[in-house]
């Protein structure tokens, strides 16, 4: 199974999103749904970035490290970059 490190943006919000999943197509769907939690409140969610890991662990890890850095500049840079 491939799970994946996801970054969206929603220009309506002006935020950015960051998740980890096991299946992207869903997950996307749902983010874009209306629902509770953070991304319910905007349905203009866009995939920005993503990386593929082959263990659930190491995806979980790699989601810390880009929700630790709480810099917009550093999420933007890591974005450009791909």
């Amino acid at each position: 199974m491939i799970y994946t490190v996801y970054i969206l943006f929603s220009e309506k919000r002006n935020r950015y999103y960051i998740g980890c999943t096991s299946d992207l197509t869903k997950r996307l769907v749902r983010h874009r749904q209306k629902s509770k939690g953070f991304t319910g409140s905007a349905s203009d969610w866009e995939l920005k970035y993503k990386e593929e890991f082959s263990s659930k662990e190491a995806a979980y890890q790699r989601e810390r490290v880009i929700k630790k850095w709480k810099s917009r500049k550093k999420i933007e840079q890591l974005i450009a970059e791909n």
